[in-house]
């Protein structure tokens, strides 16, 4: 399952990220976690050393490498300067998996507690003033339209804060996405936006209150976003020590946190994963890419590298491998 974590700056959503992906691989499932936040605190949360994550290898800097791996024997993207963070796979494209070894995999992501992270990069100095860190993120979309999944897998994503989100296509590429909500008008006000932006794309959008307090918070939560509220978590002492360093078994989380981390997990796994929608939606936003920049860049129609009976799904069976 290709999952995204969202919400306001500051609503914990890096955290919520890092404990759903920790307490799926302490039970046994493959999991991929990407931190595609412009703010890189994702492998800090997962208890790996950040001085050392943000040495190693970021997606950002790979994105040509990432082409050409993926572009494969395509005939129809003859070279990696005609492809474009949403150009879909196609007959001869090579699809990649949450638990296959490959070169790019074994470059770029880094094993840590049954987890395999990877980090887009941050935005630094030589970025300013000629780059967008959309850009950078790029590199995950494209990974995500050539990533066969199954539903006891998953790729956990930390995206971008707030709207910022929305500013590519890459917000259809998940079977769902859980929204981190404080009990807080700035932070339900995000929500709302998500809901008016994501309205006409099917986007399953699951709300988890964080930093809950007592009733009138969570009644509060109730009253802005209703029946999408999946459940919440309370101010954890567990969270607090994680945040000063000290980073223990997911299973020593408090049990009512605990529980909200599994409720989401089966929740996604319930919805299932609609791959013609992936994929048609994967169609649509590259035809937009391309005629709004690719084509003028490229010097051709780029739309013609999509083939439309090419399902990705369709190249492995969404049953659980044991």
């Amino acid at each position: 399952m290709k999952l995204a974590f969202v919400g306001k700056g500051g609503s914990g959503k890096t955290t919520m990220a890092s404990l759903f992906a920790r307490r799926a691989a302490a039970l046994g499932h493959p999991v991929m976690a990407v931190d595609a936040d412009i703010n890189q605190h994702l492998a800090a949360a997962l208890g790996l050393d950040a001085e050392a994550a943000a040495m190693g290898p970021v997606l950002g800097e790979h994105l040509a490498d990432i082409k050409d791996y993926l572009r494969g024997a395509n005939p129809l993207v003859p070279s990696a300067e005609l492809m474009l963070k949403t150009t879909p796979p196609g007959p001869g494209s090579r699809l990649v998996t949450v638990r296959e070894s490959n070169p790019l995999f074994d470059r770029l992501f880094t094993a840590h507690d049954g987890i395999r992270f990877a980090a887009t990069g941050g935005f630094v100095d030589d970025d300013l003033g000629v780059s967008c860190y959309h850009s950078k993120v790029g590199a995950v979309e494209l990974l995500l339209n050539h990533l066969v999944d199954r539903t006891d897998e998953f790729v956990v994503v930390d995206m971008v804060a707030g709207a910022e989100a929305f500013a590519s296509g890459m917000f259809t590429r998940f079977d769902h996405t859980f929204l981190v909500c404080e009990p807080t008008l700035r932070s339900v006000g995000v929500y709302k936006q998500y809901l008016g932006y994501a309205e006409d794309y099917d986007v399953r959008i699951s709300v988890i209150g964080n930093k809950i307090d007592d009733d009138d918070d969570v009644a509060f939560l109730r009253g802005h976003v209703g029946d999408a509220l999946l459940g919440w978590c309370a101010r954890s002492k567990y969270v607090k020590a994680a945040e000063r360093g000290s980073v223990g078994p997911v299973a020593d989380l408090e049990p009512e946190n605990l529980a909200v981390l599994d409720a989401a997990r089966e929740r996604a796994v319930a919805g299932g994963k609609d791959w013609a929608k992936f994929t048609r939606q994967a169609h649509d936003f590259h035809r937009k890419a391309a005629l709004a920049w690719g084509n003028d860049r490229a010097g051709v129609d780029l739309a013609d590298q999509i083939v439309p009976d090419f399902v990705l799904g369709e190249h492995l069976l969404d049953t659980p491998v044991h």
